[in-house]
């Protein structure tokens, strides 16, 4: 049997916005779970209390998530925040580093001293 490769790159990973998602499904599984407290007899008289603690245990796992995904989001701005500012000092080095070539007429630079 021959081993698959893949005729093409696997597309960028979608960024949205994953910490509203993520808290709208936290949200959600403890509403369900809300909405189904009242009802915990039935559900026990039938065997189906899993419906009722698995609402549960997706809110309290969404919790977790939600703080994963707010820590992550805030990397992720912190790296872009890092990355732009040493392209912005990488630029500033770069014009500095232009402006002392020793061209004539820029004061202050090599080659603008008085002719004796």
């Amino acid at each position: 049997m021959a081993k698959w490769t893949a005729k093409h790159e696997a597309p960028e990973p979608l960024e949205g916005p994953v910490v509203a998602t993520v808290t709208g499904g936290t949200i959600l599984w403890f509403a369900l779970f809300l909405v189904q407290l009242p009802f915990y007899g039935w559900f026990a008289d039938r065997g189906q209390l899993w419906w009722v603690w698995t609402c549960a245990a997706g809110g309290f796992l969404g919790l977790i998530g939600i703080w994963y995904v707010r820590g992550r989001d805030a990397a992720l701005k912190r790296h872009a925040a890092e990355a732009e500012a040493a392209a912005q000092a990488e630029r500033d080095g770069q014009a500095g580093q232009a402006g002392q070539d020793g061209l004539p007429g820029q004061p202050g630079q090599a080659g603008t001293e008085p002719q004796a």
